[in-house]
């Protein structure tokens, strides 16, 4: 095989195993060695050039992979033909890709050096702490050890980011080990056995409150008259009701919908703002959910609001970090319709703000931003006893996106050692305990009210309070020691 072929063949072999790393999938025990392949032929290709290439074919087909429902969602909800749906997914790969090109880039002479493995883990978590500002956040390497109980243990201290370093720093030492290396080079694994002297996460979490979640099961593409909101309002307050004053369990503490999948305008119909306040007020529990609300230049805001036990209104969060292509369309994709049927494209909120339900603080995010752990973070730090993502997952059809995003929820619930409540319009809707283990998930694509349980915590982690410090720490480490790598080595002719 000529070196071009082996640099391809590796490229092709890390993007299969990244891919298989998550829903559909979900082979996470690979994690450890999915880069291995990729740095393998990288530590044999002198091009520059040829790396980034490689690099890039890897990047695009891992997103093509594991984002091929982008197409799906464009196709039904964008108004784009299939053509043009498989281009923009095409696209969106190819600009993800480069984040990859990148890494090839700059790991390949990293690779040939015997602080490889560090050094490459390093530039491989930087790397990747770069997706959010750049573009698309959604899937970390980290992501795939959410159930590996051990290498969990850095997510309250570095994030996810901590697992990817860990799996990062294998597979560079298993590619060296491929490449014949000195076996003493594996001794940079030995710190690895410091995991077991950081807590361990508790499995067995205790809850001693529970909120009464809708899930509505309104299809994303459904037609909209009076008399059709009216009866749905009811009936979705009824049902709320009936699980939040069962007789066989204690009062509901939190009522709960999901993010607005119809036309349920607080501030625009007085009709609907009366049903909340009717739904709040005999459960006597604050009350959650999603609606539109307005700028003083009145753009739409994708938004939460909070009534307290009463019915009055008591807070409100604006959604900050905005979906590309669902709330707002990228640079160089303004010919793509918006997925959404809001005239305009969303205004983004102000950022992270708690909201009060009594005596207690809740940290509201909506939908996509779980992909953002410096951001969900922000809202542990300033005092939330516990998480709430209300998502409309509807658009996802059936696809592998769904348990995607809850793979994104599980994480943060981890990061911040919180209970994290998933109100969601089909599914999937859950509790996920600090440990990242999901209770009383509701059977999806169907209208269900149910219990969900929780507890209010205050003690904030290390991450909580510090943010990506690991991640950019590893971003300069990585450059530098790329950098060392282009000093030139003075070697005395014999």
């Amino acid at each position: 095989m000529t070196l071009g072929w082996l640099t391809t063949a590796g490229a092709l072999a890390t993007a299969l195993l990244l891919a298989s790393l998550f829903p559909p999938v979900g082979w996470t025990l690979l994690a450890p060695l999915a880069l291995a392949p990729l740095l393998f032929t990288l530590a044999h290709e002198p091009r520059l050039w040829r790396r980034f290439l490689s690099g890039w074919l890897c990047g695009a087909i891992f997103w093509l992979a594991v984002c091929y429902w982008i197409g799906d969602v464009l196709a039904r909800f964008g108004g784009l033909n299939r053509p043009l749906a498989g281009l923009a997914l095409l696209l969106f790969a190819l600009a993800k890709g480069l984040h990859m090109a990148v890494f090839a880039a700059l790991a390949g002479p990293v690779m040939r050096r015997w602080w490889a493995a560090p050094a490459i883990a390093a530039l491989w978590t930087g790397i990747e702490r770069t997706h959010g500002p750049l573009g698309f956040a959604w899937l970390a390497l980290g992501n795939a050890g959410i159930s590996m109980a051990v290498p969990l243990r850095l997510a309250p201290w570095a994030g996810v980011y901590g697992l990817s370093f860990v799996f990062a720093l294998i597979a560079a030492a298993a590619a060296g080990l491929a490449l014949r290396r000195r076996r003493m080079e594996l001794a940079w694994l030995l710190p690895l056995l410091f995991l077991w002297l950081f807590p361990a996460l508790e499995r067995r979490s205790v809850f001693d409150r529970e909120a009464a979640a809708l899930q509505p099961d309104i299809a994303g593409d459904a037609r909209w008259d009076e008399p059709t909101l009216r009866s749905a309002t009811r009936r979705f307050s009824f049902l709320t009701l009936q699980s939040a004053l069962d007789p066989a369990r204690p009062p509901a503490s939190l009522l709960l919908w999901p993010e607005v999948p119809a036309p349920f305008y607080y501030y625009d119909d007085p009709q609907f703002r009366l049903a909340a306040t009717d739904t709040a007020r005999p459960a006597r529990a604050p009350f959650l959910f999603g609606t539109v609300a307005y700028t003083p230049e009145r753009a739409p805001l994708n938004s939460a609001v909070l009534l307290d036990s009463s019915g009055r209104l008591a807070g409100r969060y604006d959604k900050a970090r905005l979906v590309p292509f669902g709330e707002f369309i990228p640079p160089g994709f303004r010919w793509i319709d918006k997925i959404s049927s809001e005239a305009g494209d969303y205004a983004a909120g102000e950022g992270a703000r708690l909201l009060e339900a009594g005596n207690h603080r809740l940290g509201v995010f909506i939908c996509y931003e779980s992909a953002f752990p410096d951001y969900i973070r922000q809202f542990a730090a300033q005092g939330a006893q516990v998480l709430v993502n209300l998502t409309n997952d509807g658009y996802f059809g059936r696809s592998a996106a769904r348990a995607q995003h809850l793979l994104l929820a599980r994480m943060r619930a981890v990061e911040n050692r919180r209970w994290l409540l998933r109100p969601s319009n089909n599914g999937i809707t859950a509790s996920i305990d600090p440990s990242g283990q999901v209770w009383s998930a509701f059977p999806e694509h169907r209208l269900h009210a149910g219990r969900l349980p929780f507890r209010y915590l205050d003690e904030r982690t290390f991450y909580s309070r510090h943010g990506d410090w690991f991640a950019w720490l590893c971003l300069a480490a990585g450059l530098a020691a790329w950098a060392a790598t282009q000093i030139p080595v003075y070697r005395p002719l014999e």
